[in-house]
């Protein structure tokens, strides 16, 4: 998988796509992944990316000639890539969202700056805008971070567990259960006992109510879209009735 990222910034880039899974992926041959600094695109002497905003207002807008002429020379190489654009006004980047751009073979990740680009930008280059919470941060690099860090996790061979990704928080709408390892017991903190039994059906069921539990406790509004079977809202009723005075 190729990904083109579009920043004023370049180097933020360099520990988190040299390190861990991603590192790994892009030794493999799994994932290419491109840095284009957009300041490169400025005419000007001075290589000025950023103007005011017309109509007045606080903060700077990115221009649009510079953004459109770098977008424009990647897309002649990757005329297929599909265009992101990250924005605290896009679509909530999630589980299913990473599943859905990992589908793809090319993607081009616009980081937003400032208090945001010329909106021609949109109209005439930009397939789809996402934003990874109701926050704002300095820019964009940071969430296209986030954003090829999770879509790397889906595709086949970048995780050491072909399943990993399929078992994660989110994968069936749920917060994903407690997990433990050695030692038996740290700190008069034994691991359950059910985890030690070697009885398979036993730890899936006890996996499956503690991610029951944490997901009510924790984000019950994920259990709304959530893949529940019959067992499981049997369960969650005896949970609220366990609770009622």
């Amino acid at each position: 998988m190729k990904f083109d990222i579009l920043t004023l910034f370049p180097p933020m880039f360099d520990g988190p796509l040299t390190e861990s899974i991603i590192r790994r992926a892009v030794e493999r041959g799994l994932v290419n992944i491109s840095l284009h600094n957009i300041r490169d695109y400025a005419t000007d002497r001075h290589r000025v990316v950023d103007d005011a905003p017309y109509g007045g207002g606080d903060g700077m807008v990115m221009k649009v000639e510079p953004l459109a002429a770098c977008i424009e020379a990647v897309k002649a190489e990757r005329p297929a890539a599909r265009v992101i654009l990250t924005t605290p006004r896009g679509r909530r980047f999630d589980h299913d969202a990473a599943r859905e751009l990992a589908g793809y073979e090319e993607l081009i990740i616009v980081c937003g700056r400032y208090e945001g680009i010329d909106e021609r930008v949109r109209d005439l280059f930009v397939d789809e805008e996402f934003s990874i919470g109701d926050f704002v941060l300095t820019g964009g690099e940071l969430a296209a971070m986030v954003m090829v860090d999770a879509v790397i996790r889906f595709i086949p061979g970048a995780l050491g567990s072909p399943g990993s990704a399929e078992c994660d928080s989110f994968a069936d709408g749920l917060l994903e259960y407690p997990q433990y390892t050695r030692p038996v017991e740290f700190r008069g903190t034994r691991v359950p006992d059910v985890l030690l039994s070697g009885n398979h059906a036993e730890v899936a069921r006890w996996r499956r109510q503690k991610a029951l539990e944490l997901t009510r406790r924790v984000r019950p509004d994920l259990l709304h879209g959530a893949e529940l079977s019959g067992r499981d809202r049997d369960y969650l009723t005896t949970l609220g009735r366990e609770e009622e005075p």
